[in-house]
């Protein structure tokens, strides 16, 4: 075992014995749990502007956060992100560093959405308020703040890749510009256990089959929702018309599987994908910037997403 694979094995032991069983409690104090284990902000990487605005969203003030990074075009790039949290928790504040480093890479201003969370707001909620983060920096808003409407991109990680995926399907064809791609990082795309990285790493690495079963719980109790493409975006008769993808999953993680045969799903109906899984690699790392192996997967990370802003490949 090579250093750089000990390092993740002993943080993945750590996580696993240390994270609370989200199961075992109400969602708010879920919420509560996880902001005590949240370390201070650092305000780094320095930005040219960050700005905290509320917009009009479908349930009312819609937070959003805008970083601009150092030497941007004006206008230029922008990249509409929703954090990950099992859509029960985490906020603009657990992936402040994260979408900080994204801006920084890829030379684009990050709008981050802090979405209505379950159970109090169940499906569609996120959904609709993703669109709405998205309406608004491809409409005046966004040009407000010197985005290009025509180079924007979807993204987002975890519980946020499904709200960047259902997007990218409900844009298809509407009319205004069109995002400029979609980026799922380890993305929770549907709700089947029975797939091969579930019967193999549903205990044991730190995001479980019984926390998985517990967020679609909160987010989509009901079988009407999940077979909402809205919800779900799996249930949708063909991705054919979504943005270019970039699709990045992490070999040890439960929803692995799921979200590689939705890349493969994409390029079958013509959707342009490119596709890497992080072999080694557990659910939610890329939000860790201390592991050794963070900082090469996102440059490969930040390339993809220049690339689709340029209209290149990926690779």
């Amino acid at each position: 075992m090579t250093a750089a694979e000990q390092e993740v094995a002993e943080f993945l032991a750590r996580l696993d014995a240390g994270f609370p069983d989200v199961t075992a409690y109400p969602a708010a104090e879920v919420r509560r749990m996880i902001a005590d284990r949240r370390a201070p902000l650092t305000g780094l990487p320095a930005m040219a502007a960050v700005t905290d605005t509320v917009i009009d969203g479908p349930g009312g003030g819609l937070p959003l956060r805008i970083y601009r990074p150092r030497g941007a075009a004006t206008p230029g790039p922008a990249v509409v992100f929703a954090h990950g949290g099992g859509f029960v928790f985490c906020d603009l504040d657990t992936h402040d560093e994260l979408c900080r480093s994204m801006a920084e890479a890829v030379g684009a201003t990050v709008v981050s959405v802090d979405y209505r969370l379950a159970p109090e707001h169940p499906a569609p909620a996120a959904h609709e308020d993703f669109l709405a983060a998205v309406a608004w920096a491809m409409g005046p808003g966004g040009t407000g703040h010197d985005i290009d409407p025509h180079a924007v991109l979807l993204a987002g990680d975890s519980a946020g890749g499904n709200l960047a995926a259902t997007a990218a399907l409900a844009l298809r064809g509407r009319p205004g510009p069109a995002p400029r791609g979609q980026v799922l990082l380890y993305p929770v795309i549907d709700d089947d256990f029975t797939t091969e990285s579930y019967r193999r790493f549903g205990t044991g690495h730190y995001n479980t089959e019984a926390a998985m079963r517990w967020y679609w719980d909160q987010y989509a109790p009901t079988a009407e929702l999940r077979a909402d493409p809205q919800v779900v975006p799996t249930r949708a008769a063909t991705l054919a018309g979504a943005a270019p993808a970039a699709v990045f999953t992490a070999e040890t993680d439960p929803v692995c599987s799921a979200a590689d045969a939705y890349a493969r799903r994409l390029a079958d109906d013509g959707v342009p994908v490119h596709h890497h899984r992080f072999d080694g690699l557990f659910h939610g790392f890329l939000t860790i910037a201390s592991l050794a192996a963070t900082g090469p997967a996102r440059e490969r990370v930040w390339a993809a997403m220049r690339a689709l802003l340029t209209g290149g490949a990926a690779d």
